[in-house]
């Protein structure tokens, strides 16, 4: 039986047994990929544990699987924890960022396709979730994916007149068209959600710097940054027919106290 050894994200974990773990990882040679850690929690005599007490979400290790693509599920054999992202773990925005990142990823990148580019991206906007630049690093990551994934709107012209949109005044984001629709053409649809001219134009701004040079991005505040998570959600969600589990934790009010972990996530 052949293995792989790869630098991998922990996506989802569900608790399988009272040592056992089932995770979804994505890893920067091989994409998503969903494995089976037997033995996880289990201790030796000695009170070692295979791996390390078992893997939480957002963890970056070194893992080793089995290489099997026409196989459900691989079975982890080895993993060493790289980074546990301790500083965003102590912020609770960036910790509910990172929980709604691994998701989208995980339901938008299809199993064993990898984007090795987008994995780099994903590790740098996990450790920047825990410093003062939070908002404006995870708008840059989410519109890299969207685009990265080609699920990305359209936002510099009515999808219907093809005219220009944008200004001071307030726009409308279809979900159902993917995209923005001018003022003279949004009677047309009545399932639309505003968003204010300014904040479009930090999206064009966002879309044209390059992912990786996310820090010349100006600081951005919730008060900006929510209206435009709410729409690329309600973009997503219309894409891919299903809500978004974690998509609450992105527009959770902002005195919330952390939540506890569920065993699925």
């Amino acid at each position: 039986m052949a293995f792989v050894q790869d630098r991998c994200v922990c996506l989802r974990k569900v608790e399988y047994s009272e040592t056992s773990q089932i995770l979804t990882l994505f890893g920067r040679k091989h994409g998503v990929v969903r494995v089976i850690a037997r033995g996880a929690h289990r201790k030796t005599k000695a009170g070692a544990s295979k791996f390390g007490g078992g893997v939480d979400l957002l963890d970056v290790g070194e893992a080793v699987f089995t290489d099997r693509p026409e196989k459900e599920m691989a079975t982890l054999t080895e993993w060493e924890l790289r980074e546990g992202h301790l500083e965003m773990r102590k912020s609770l925005r960036g910790l509910y960022l990172g929980f709604y990142a691994a998701e989208l990823v995980s339901l938008l990148i299809e199993e064993h396709d990898p984007h090795p580019e987008l994995f780099g991206r994903l590790e740098s906007t996990l450790l920047e979730l825990g410093t003062p630049r939070v908002e404006q690093t995870f708008v840059a990551f989410e519109m890299d994916l969207l685009r990265e994934t080609g699920y990305l709107p359209e936002l510099g012209a009515c999808v219907s007149c093809g005219g220009p949109v944008g200004g001071n005044a307030t726009v409308s984001f279809v979900p159902a068209r993917g995209g923005m629709v001018c003022r003279n053409c949004e009677a047309e649809f009545p399932h639309r959600a505003a968003i204010n001219g300014r904040l479009l134009a930090v999206l064009q701004y966002v879309m044209k710097v390059n992912g990786q040079e996310s820090r010349r991005l100006p600081g951005l505040t919730r008060h900006q940054t929510d209206p435009i998570n709410r729409v690329l959600a309600d973009h997503v969600e219309h894409t891919l027919g299903r809500r978004l589990r974690t998509r609450k934790f992105a527009e959770m009010a902002r005195t919330a106290r952390m939540p506890r972990q569920s065993k699925v996530l």
